[in-house]
């Protein structure tokens, strides 16, 4: 292989991973890598923010995986609080501003990584000249966050209302609710984490977020925001104003692929970056992408999905970067695994919801069971209960969903693996998965709730 150049466009999991995996493969005589990156930090967890801010994580520092001296050292050019603002696609060059004094530098590449993640969703009405209203995408987003509770205005904030009822949303409700601060969350659905879990687990989620303290408000609408001296005061609902010293925008979050498309790059129905399966942009041989700016299959239905999780990010990165550099590595796509915190409970889902089975034209059965994360009779035992979703013909398992506390949510990866590997619910039940009081009952109840299926399934057939 060639002298190259690899220009790398975002510095957190993804564009990193790409430009280290690439390294490893080609030395600093055989490829020369700069990355640009617009915040402060580089290879940084944001899916920490919340536990910095509620005081679970004690430093920054820690949420730091790999910092641009550590990057700077293994030979790639890290270029902090540099914003690419252009790719010219034919001469192989992008025109990156300096954020600090507004320059412009050009810098060409033969390979081109887009790693340029996402973006809160903001509407207009959150648009306001106003300080106190903040996302939560990247860590300077979380620095903000803190240094506006911890005196960067006058009087300490005492309300707090997080706009949003999903992952982002009930993890920051909790971080506020730990920071002392009266919170309410509001939800447009019927429940909490509605994209991510059934009504009827959403509901569990928001009666236990409920009994911690925090105000749960669903079919909320949000009108407007009220600001007085510069600063937020107050949400504006049908309902009446809801005081607030800080609002948590927690709606969700879009592909950053505006740069993309005016760059003439392909883009799918999620608003997601096309790439194939070695995650090269469809229709280049030299541009590359990897993490929330892009979308991926779905293993189960096949579509084209957005599904922005830094364990994806990680992954597509260091695919990508093992084929810039000349080797050989595929991505198959997602059956979108989750796990989340809320206060003392744990909230886990793989695989298909049931609104997203029917949508996809499954006929399916459900089944859903209640045990304990121990054996009843040793200490520590907490309940925890456990929905399985099942193709009606073949028993096939489509998606599985956990609410409990300590020690339920982990049992989501042995299901992930069930759903990876096309397993029936019959199959399952021969699962020999461990056992011993402190750890599981005799009977896991991954095994009580693939029984209790596999019984639905013989019942519809």
């Amino acid at each position: 292989m060639d002298f190259v150049k690899l220009v790398v466009i975002g510095g957190d999991a993804a564009g990193m991973s790409a430009a280290s995996q690439a390294r490893k493969r080609l030395g600093p005589e055989e490829l020369q890598i700069v990355a640009f990156e617009r915040g402060h930090f580089t290879s940084y967890s944001a899916c920490g923010i919340p536990y910095w801010i509620g005081g679970a994580v004690d430093d920054l520092d820690a949420l730091v995986a790999r910092t641009p001296e550590k990057h700077r050292e293994a030979g790639i050019d890290v270029r902090l609080r540099h914003e690419v603002v252009a790719i010219d696609l034919e001469r192989r060059q992008v025109v990156a501003r300096d954020l600090t004094d507004g320059r412009e530098v050009r810098e060409n590449y033969d390979q081109l990584m887009y790693a340029a993640g996402a973006s809160p969703v903001t509407p207009e009405w959150a648009r306001v000249p106003a300080a106190g209203i903040f996302g939560v995408q990247t860590l300077d987003d979380g620095a903000a966050i803190m240094g506006w509770l911890d005196g960067s205005q006058p009087g300490r904030p005492r309300t707090a209302v997080v706009i949003g009822g999903g992952y982002i949303g009930v993890e920051m409700a909790e971080a506020m609710l730990r920071r002392g601060l009266d919170v309410t969350l509001l939800e447009k659905s019927a429940q909490p984490m509605g994209k991510t879990v059934d009504p009827d687990v959403g509901n569990m989620v928001a009666e236990a977020i409920r009994r911690e303290g925090i105000k749960v408000v669903t079919e909320a609408h949000v009108e407007g925001l009220e600001t007085a001296g510069g600063r937020v005061t107050a949400v504006v609902t049908p309902a009446g104003s809801l005081p607030a010293d800080i609002v948590i925008m927690g709606l969700g979050v879009r592909p950053n692929s505006a740069l993309a498309t005016t760059s003439g790059l392909p883009v799918g129905p999620t608003g997601g970056l096309r790439t194939d399966r070695r995650m090269r942009v469809d229709g280049t041989d030299n541009v590359w992408a990897a993490g929330d700016c892009v979308e991926t299959r779905h293993l189960i239905t096949g579509a084209p999905v957005h599904v922005p999780l830094g364990t994806h990010a990680n992954k597509q990165g260091r695919v990508a970067g093992i084929n810039l550099a000349g080797g050989y590595a595929t991505f198959p796509g997602v059956i979108g695994t989750a796990v989340t915190k809320v206060c003392e409970l744990e909230v886990a889902r793989t695989g298909l919801t049931e609104k997203e089975a029917r949508h996809a034209g499954f006929e399916f059965v459900t089944a859903s069971v209640e045990s304990t994360s121990r054996a009843g009779y040793y200490p520590g035992a907490s309940p925890m209960t456990i929905k399985l979703i099942a193709e009606r013909r073949t028993g096939t398992l489509l998606g599985a969903q956990i609410v409990g506390k300590a020690e339920a949510a982990k049992r989501i990866d042995a299901l992930a693996v069930a759903v990876w590997n096309r397993m029936s619910v019959e199959e399952m039940t021969a699962l020999d998965l461990s056992y011993a009081p402190p750890f599981a009952p005799v009977w896991d109840p991954v095994l009580i709730a693939a029984r209790k299926a596999t019984e639905a399934v013989h019942q519809k057939n």
